[in-house]
């Protein structure tokens, strides 16, 4: 079996985003790894208008170039890792946004959460778990959680990852749980496959 093929999702767009960097963070973590690969998947990529569609994607696929190609590359993949920043105890409208426009793409995949800035953004992530549910996702246990001290000294201090040395090993636990999962889901879907045909 093919190792499964992780998105690592920077889930804002905006200027002077911190999002970025946390996902090449976490991709270098990944790099290790010979159970899983990884690769980011930026938004700013995907520019997707505001959702107003007749229908929601359950129902009707939605048919336009940039639903498509967003919705395919979610499809290619076999687990998620949202990289997520809080707005207002919530995640980013972009990122919401983008979620509306797939259904089935996501099903039966994992999804893991690497949140900052306030709490670490676990609110941000706790909302993440909910829309993952109704997409059919298998959202995660294990997040990563980078807190206020960090996150400024980053964007302010000239500071680095290597800087907060206690980060590294929560990752490394969010891949292990990420790849178990990855692993077996793919194994499950494959043979649904398999039997369908």
């Amino acid at each position: 079996m093919s190792k499964p093929r992780i998105g690592i999702i920077i889930s804002t767009t905006r200027e002077g985003r911190f999002g970025e960097r946390a996902a090449r963070w976490v991709a270098e973590l990944a790099a290790s790894r010979n159970d899983i690969e990884t690769e980011i998947v930026d938004l700013r990529d995907y520019p997707l208008p505001f959702f107003d569609s007749v229908s929601s994607p359950r129902f009707a696929p939605i048919d336009t170039p940039e639903a498509r190609k967003w919705a395919g590359k979610l499809a290619e993949l076999d687990g998620y890792v949202f990289v997520t920043a809080e707005y207002n105890h919530s995640v980013s409208g972009v990122l919401k946004n983008a979620l509306d426009f797939v259904f089935a793409e996501p099903a039966r995949k994992p999804a893991a959460f690497v949140g900052y800035g306030a709490v670490g953004g676990a609110r941000a992530v706790e909302q993440l778990r909910l829309i993952a549910v109704e997409l059919s996702m298998a959202p995660l246990n294990r997040a990563v959680h980078i807190n206020m001290e960090p996150f400024k000294g980053m964007l302010m201090e000239g500071k680095d990852f290597a800087d907060y040395p206690y980060l590294a090993p929560t990752v490394d636990t969010m891949l292990e749980e990420l790849a178990w999962y990855a692993q077996t889901l793919k194994a499950g879907r494959d043979a649904a496959e398999l039997k369908a045909a």
